[in-house]
């Protein structure tokens, strides 16, 4: 039986505001079965100069993968080995960040950048965007560009939703989506009165670093607990977003920038996050919470990343496989908890990895 595939997105993009492609960089799919194999770069159905930030899947299907695109978002039914568009309108928007409804899996949800949502009530057929979620910039921006990074719904209550934005801190919505309010308060309040959480890189906001999130889950042991995972670590919140608690990631780890957060798909008491040191660090590494974040133990402490751990992706298929990717190309698996690793490098040319997931 198939334990599935790795689907890595890489962009050509050095970062930042830069969207330049430098000679020699590889962008787009690339796909390799669980446990090794040769990578496959796959090319079948998308735009020939390819960027994907964004790889997502389907939670009803393992075999439906979804991945964001610099022109709009791709969808594949064979795991990752060929892509179809879906009839978004917009070929001018980033596409970010992708959503399943966790009831309904033909309504779908895309974030891009610009910071904007958009919502498909007929599996990708007609789409309208929520005019609501694009929300003025909390600080001048200059060249970059806020954009949404991820999706997190209530399992308990799927019409309640948020979304983790790039460099604008967190959003809600109580509709299914239609409507969205700012959850980032907090957030600037914890940097004004804590300066060890203060952080101005692309501007002269001090809560920059706070309101820079990655990405955002919830769990079904915890529906009413939205975890974050932003540049100065790892926050929950146990009121909707009114407030937030910092996990103090960093009495248990000397780097503490927050790049990714997930729940495991088989069992809601397990949550994954990556640590490192910057967004184009040096180094990184796999965190896990077996009792859903009141805990964490490092579980790669045997690897030596030389990038920023961008992803941890669980499979839906198997609890004991996970892998990790930097953003320089470095990809590392488990199948059998962490106990151990295999490493299973990009092709040379994946200078700018932003995402992966199992299939």
């Amino acid at each position: 039986m198939s334990k599935g595939h790795v689907v890595v997105g890489v962009v050509r993009w050095p970062g930042g505001a830069n969207m330049s492609s430098p000679e020699g960089t590889l962008g787009g799919v690339f796909r390799m079965p669980v446990g090794g194999g040769e990578w496959e770069h796959v090319t079948r159905g998308l735009p020939e100069d390819c960027h994907v930030p964004c790889v997502m899947v389907d939670p009803h299907d393992p075999d439906r993968v979804f991945v964001g695109t610099q022109e709009g978002p791709y969808v594949s039914t064979d795991a990752g080995a060929s892509w179809t568009r879906l009839a978004f309108p917009r070929t001018d928007r980033q596409v970010w960040a992708i959503g399943v409804h966790p009831t309904n899996p033909r309504k779908l949800y895309v974030g891009t950048s610009p910071l904007g949502v958009f919502i498909s009530e007929d599996n990708g057929e007609t789409w309208k965007e929520a005019p609501t979620a694009r929300l003025p910039d909390a600080a001048e921006m200059g060249a970059f560009v806020n954009r949404v990074m991820r999706f997190a719904f209530n399992p308990a209550n799927p019409d309640e939703i948020y979304a983790a934005m790039e460099v604008r801190g967190v959003m809600r919505s109580t509709d299914g989506g239609a409507t969205w309010t700012d959850c980032s308060d907090d957030l600037i309040r914890w940097a004004e009165r804590e300066p060890r959480l203060k952080s101005a890189i692309l501007t002269k906001h001090e809560a920059e670093g706070m309101l820079d999130a990655h990405a955002i889950a919830i769990s079904a042991a915890a529906p009413e607990t939205p975890f974050v995972a932003v540049r100065m670590g790892l926050f929950r919140s146990d009121d909707h977003g009114a407030r937030w608690t910092d996990l103090e990631m960093r009495n248990k780890s000397p780097i503490t920038y927050g790049r990714d957060i997930r729940v495991s798909p088989l069992d809601p008491k397990t949550i994954y996050a990556t640590l490192s040191t910057a967004a184009s660090g040096q180094t990184g590494s796999i965190w896990r919470s077996r009792d859903v974040g009141q805990n964490w133990e490092r579980i790669d402490p045997q690897l030596t990343p030389n990038g920023t751990m961008m992803g941890a992706a669980p499979s839906a298929r198997d609890a004991g496989v996970v892998y990790g990717a930097t953003r320089k190309g470095e990809v590392w698996g488990t199948l059998d908890g962490g106990k151990s690793w295999h490493a299973a490098p990009l092709p040379e040319g994946c200078r700018a990895v932003m995402t992966l997931a199992v299939a």
